[in-house]
């Protein structure tokens, strides 16, 4: 039953095989025609629908063409427009560009004018603080006139009295003598009428004669006691002075360094005098331009000349030209940038001259600015002697005199280093440099021993302090010492000549010679009316005249000379 369940079984699912097989082929053939069908359906709609989105696409091109030029219209419309409204912003731009450049021209010319006035009252401010300096000074100098009119009021007062007291006793004392006077001229009377008679002579004209002869001795006993005190004078206050100044100059040595008015920069060769110059001159204007200096490219070989008063400047432009060529880039911009930054070096090294210099003469609290000034005087000269050289010297020459004499040596030092700090003074002022000196320093709060001592260096005012006659002495040896100085040649032989004048002047005179250089006159007398006695005071009177009427370095020695001659001839 098994196998015959089996065996039908398997009957029937070969007959369903069968039959589903046809059918399966049937439906193959079935799908393959409706695929076929359904593709040529597809077909045909693809192209339906492809014809249609092409004809949307055409009239939707259409369309944003149409579009596209009516922006395009309205853009242009719109471009035309707004370049319309730019060419009326560009004319009226320019229009205020030229209104703006006029405002800037009269704000220029205003810039200008309210720059003139500033200067203008600057300058007013500065004389304004040179009057209220003054004004000061005028006002402690009559406080203490004032005191010192009460203190002679005072003396006057008690020699008053005195003289009361005096003449009181005096009065007593005459009326004495007036008894025994009359009592002696009763006599006298007697024995004059006596001499009279024996001499053969009247009274007045023994009288005369005695006085002449009196005055006569007495001429020649003062001009003997005069010569005899000046000796001796001289002899102690030569030997006491020499042993001063000389300790001073052999404790002391200093170089010496000349500057001229010029500076010669050495070139590598001909061609940077080319650079230098610049294409039609520009470089060469800049560089004259930044510097203040004028710069003289002539036919010496390998050279050029910066020219100018200022030695400052001077030095400036040196190093300035000196760096553009070794940097080799010479042109306008790099001329004034190199030129503000050696002006900055320079400021520095000024203040560091200064600096070290009071540091090297061991003084304290000098204020900022006079440091400066100190160092300004490296650049500066004096009848051919360095000013910073010329001026430490004077401050040791100064420094070991005071010590000499017990008296502050630092106080000394510190106004011979600042006796000349006038001479450096940027303002140009009409006034002595030993005054603007002092003025200067006051304004910087100096001792008064200082200033007097820097404003008194040269007469200029009245000596207080104990240190002004040191230091006028150690500038005159330090200015007098042979080879510091020179001088003009027409100044020379003017000196020369005002000598030999100034001695001829004086009555008895033959002849005047200025020789050694102007440090020695040689006078020659007239025998017949100069006596031995006189020659002396003659000595004298001519080296107190040349001293009030000229000025000159050092010292002069008046030697005058009287000899008698007796000729004879034999025949």
């Amino acid at each position: 039953m098994a196998a015959l369940a089996v065996v039908v079984t398997l009957l029937f699912a070969y007959l369903f095989y069968r039959f589903r097989k046809s059918d399966i082929a049937a439906l193959e053939t079935t799908r393959r025609e409706v695929e076929a069908a359904a593709n040529a359906r597809a077909q045909a709609e693809i192209q339906r629908v492809h014809e249609e989105h092409a004809k949307r696409i055409d009239s939707e091109r259409l369309r944003v063409r149409a579009e596209i030029e009516t922006e395009m219209d309205e853009e242009r419309r719109d471009l035309r427009t707004q370049r319309q409204k730019v060419e009326q912003r560009a004319q009226t731009l320019q229009t205020r560009t030229q209104r703006l450049a006029e405002r800037e021209s009269l704000l220029q010319q205003a810039t200008d004018a309210v720059d003139g006035l500033r200067r203008e009252a600057e300058t007013l401010q500065t004389r304004a603080q040179r009057l209220h300096t003054t004004l000061q000074s005028l006002h402690g100098e009559a406080r203490l006139k004032r005191d010192e009119a009460d203190r002679r009021e005072r003396d006057a007062e008690r020699r008053e009295r005195e003289a009361t007291d005096l003449h009181e006793r005096l009065e007593r004392q005459a009326a004495h003598h007036e008894a025994e006077a009359e009592r002696h001229r009763l006599a006298a009377d007697d024995l004059a009428g006596k001499l009279e008679v024996v001499s053969g002579i009247t009274r007045q004209e023994a009288r005369d004669a005695l006085l002449a002869q009196m005055a006569d001795e007495a001429k020649l006993e003062a001009a003997s006691l005069v010569k005899e005190i000046r000796d001796e004078a001289k002899l102690r206050a030569t030997r006491e002075a020499k042993h001063i100044i000389l300790t001073a100059i052999q404790r002391t040595a200093s170089g010496l360094a000349i500057e001229n008015t010029v500076s010669v920069v050495q070139l590598a060769s001909e061609e940077m005098k080319g650079r230098i110059i610049g294409k039609e001159g520009r470089n060469i204007r800049s560089f004259e331009m930044a510097t203040g200096l004028e710069v003289i490219v002539d036919d010496t070989p390998e050279s050029v000349v910066l020219s100018g008063f200022d030695p400052v400047r001077r030095e400036i432009g040196r190093i300035a030209l000196t760096k553009l060529l070794a940097d080799g880039r010479i042109h306008p911009a790099r001329i004034e940038e190199v030129v503000e930054k050696v002006r900055q070096e320079m400021e520095e090294e000024l203040v560091e001259t200064g600096e070290k210099t009071a540091v090297e003469l061991n003084l304290a609290n000098l204020h900022p600015d006079v440091i400066r000034m100190i160092g300004r005087m490296k650049y500066r000269t004096s009848y051919g002697q360095n000013l910073l050289a010329h001026s430490v010297e004077t401050a040791r020459l100064a420094s070991l005199m005071a010590a000499e004499l017990g008296l502050d040596a630092t106080r000394a030092r510190r106004a011979g280093l600042l006796h000349d700090i006038g001479k450096v003074v940027e303002e140009e002022l009409e006034q002595p440099h030993a005054i603007v000196g002092m003025e200067l320093l006051a304004r910087y709060k100096e001792h008064p021993d200082v200033l007097n001592a820097v404003g008194a260096h040269h007469d200029e005012i009245e000596m207080t302090a104990m240190i002004a006659p040191i230091v006028q002495a150690a500038d005159a040896v330090s200015g007098a010492r042979p080879g510091a100085r020179r001088e003009a040649l027409d100044a020379y032989i003017k000196r020369l000549s005002q000598l030999e004048e100034t001695a001829r002047s004086f009555r008895g005179v033959d002849r005047a010679y200025a020789i050694q250089a102007g440090r020695e006159v040689r006078v020659l007398v007239n025998h017949t009316l100069v006596t031995d006695a006189l020659a002396e005071q003659l000595a004298h009177d001519i080296s107190k005249k040349i001293e009030t009427e000229m000025q000159y370095p050092g010292q002069v020695k008046v030697t005058v000379i009287r000899e008698v001659r007796s000729v004879a001839i034999a025949k």
